[in-house]
């Protein structure tokens, strides 16, 4: 099996993380968000797996090497010289992807779920026809693009409908995919998009079919969607009872669905849940209050301080009786003085914040 990643450019969509780190090594859930997803394929059998990218892949060459050792898979990289789309970096890795007969899955980096390759591969060799795509359910479909299946076929797809305004259908398009290498030949090397042109050419033969997903899923790539998707990802955890999770029976657990680095040191009196990531070496003060949050390596809150909806970079330092909330995100080496607020702020690197941020604003 073989497989291609979208990485795509700069991510400008999670700063201030990715002025210091390629999104795809951003720590989702204490891993490289991109591991997540090799390790899923790895495990799916796939041997070869390419990252279409369009920034910084040497920033990015040395850590996935020591995936390829630890996984077994051959990890390469398909530079485009200028942004391809979500179809032309299909048609750039063609050498890789179309070398063989074995069909190839396609995913978004952004995208965080159960990843149910090996169940996609066997549902796609059961129909054996060009396409599988992901879909998940939703309650609000008129915000995205919708799948609408044959009227005769429970699998089979017959058209995409972009936010509709009439109930169509609740099933949207989750950015995976499984593809046969005669994909390929439909796909030009130019900018082009695999949903608006690739797709409906599969559709108008008949040859697209849907796959639905079990379980959470997430795009990750905005500030608030990671904080969700981070829910999402917690709360799966605790539905398979995972050891990974730290013991809702120590007194500082509240709520549960905390995840921490064994070398986090916790002060007296925390209190910390639900739905929180503690990375390596993050120190935590006495009595402070963490809930729905993610704190990056290296990253310090001070005595009594309050962090709620916030990504704390790494390096970062929040002052005592601080309060941060409403999707706040520390850059890398950020400091927050003592009784400082913050309300959504979004603050680049290397950056010291005395004064409020009582109205959400970017501080460069």
């Amino acid at each position: 099996m073989k497989a291609l990643i979208l990485v795509g450019g700069f991510g400008t969509r999670l700063r201030p993380l990715t002025l210091t780190l390629p999104k795809p090594l951003v720590e989702f859930a204490n891993r490289p968000m991109i591991l997540h997803q090799i390790e899923a394929l790895a495990a799916a059998g796939a041997t070869d797996i390419v990252l279409a990218v369009n920034y910084r892949p040497d920033v990015m060459t040395a850590a996935l090497k020591r995936y390829e050792q630890k996984y077994g898979v051959n990890i390469t990289f398909s530079v485009e010289t200028e942004p391809l789309g979500t179809a032309g970096p299909l048609k750039l890795a063609e050498k890789i992807l179309g070398k063989d007969n074995s069909p190839f899955f396609v995913l978004n980096s952004d995208v965080i779920c159960d990843f149910p390759f090996t169940e996609l591969a066997e549902f796609h060799q059961s129909h054996g026809q060009e396409g599988t795509i992901v879909v998940t359910k939703v309650e609000e479909p008129s915000k995205y693009g919708v799948v609408v299946h044959k009227p005769s076929h429970p699998s089979r797809i017959d058209r995409f409908v972009e936010k509709p305004v009439e109930f169509v259908g609740n099933r949207i398009n989750a950015g995976i995919y499984i593809l046969n290498p005669s994909v390929l030949k439909r796909i030009e090397l130019r900018p082009t998009s695999i949903e608006q042109e690739t797709f409906p050419a599969i559709c108008k033969d008949g040859e697209l079919h849907s796959f639905d997903l079990d379980g959470f899923w997430m795009d990750v790539g905005q500030p608030k969607d990671f904080l969700s998707g981070t829910c999402l990802y917690l709360g799966s955890l605790a539905k398979r009872s995972s050891k990974q999770l730290t013991p809702a029976s120590l007194p500082y657990v509240h709520g549960g669905n905390v995840l921490i680095d064994p070398s986090a040191k916790i002060g007296k009196n925390c209190r910390i849940g639900p739905n929180v990531t503690i990375g390596p070496n993050v120190v935590i003060g006495d009595g402070v209050r963490l809930q729905r949050c993610v704190l990056l390596e290296n990253s310090k809150v001070k005595d009594h301080a309050w962090v709620k909806s916030t990504i704390v970079g790494w390096n970062s330092t929040v002052g005592k009786w601080a309060r941060l909330e409403n999707v706040t995100v520390l850059g890398d080496d950020v400091t927050i003085g003592d009784e400082v607020y913050v309300n959504g702020g979004s603050i680049l690197p290397h950056k010291t914040i005395k004064q409020n941020v009582d109205v959400p604003a970017i501080i460069m």
